[in-house]
């Protein structure tokens, strides 16, 4: 895989989580990916920020444009270093919410993206790293 530009995003505050909407919005456009695609990606960066900033107490979302096999994408980790899940089959089952939203969150996400990878661990914060190609 091919980095082809990169940059970071802070996830800090309920405006930062408009503004990785908007820099994923941006950053699809640049890619050329189609209007679907991009409303996937985009709602998969809402609930994923929105995730970093109330459980992980804020993070950053790193993002890339990427070439692979001549199909070019757009990767974004979200990181932080909150308490991490303690058990992520369950966070990962439908339905299922560790506070007042709908659950969909993680699950979410993950069926609006072509590649999902999670990383966490209790006390070691969680990193979401989603790919969305044109």
């Amino acid at each position: 895989m091919t980095v082809l530009s990169s940059g970071t995003q802070p996830v800090r505050i309920e405006q930062d989580v408009v503004l990785a909407r908007q820099t994923a919005r941006k950053l699809c456009t640049d890619c050329g990916m189609r209007l679907i695609d991009l409303t996937k990606l985009v709602t998969a960066v809402s609930e994923l920020a929105r995730n970093t900033m109330v459980y992980g107490g804020g993070g950053d979302m790193d993002w890339q444009i990427v070439e692979q096999n001549g199909r070019t994408g757009l990767r974004l980790t979200f990181r932080d270093e909150g308490p991490g899940i303690p058990d992520i089959k369950l966070a990962l089952t439908d339905g299922w919410t560790s506070g007042g939203g709908l659950g969909l969150g993680l699950t979410g996400a993950r069926r609006l993206v072509d590649d999902f990878e999670l990383d966490t661990a209790p006390g070691a914060g969680t990193r979401v790293t989603i790919t969305r190609w044109t």
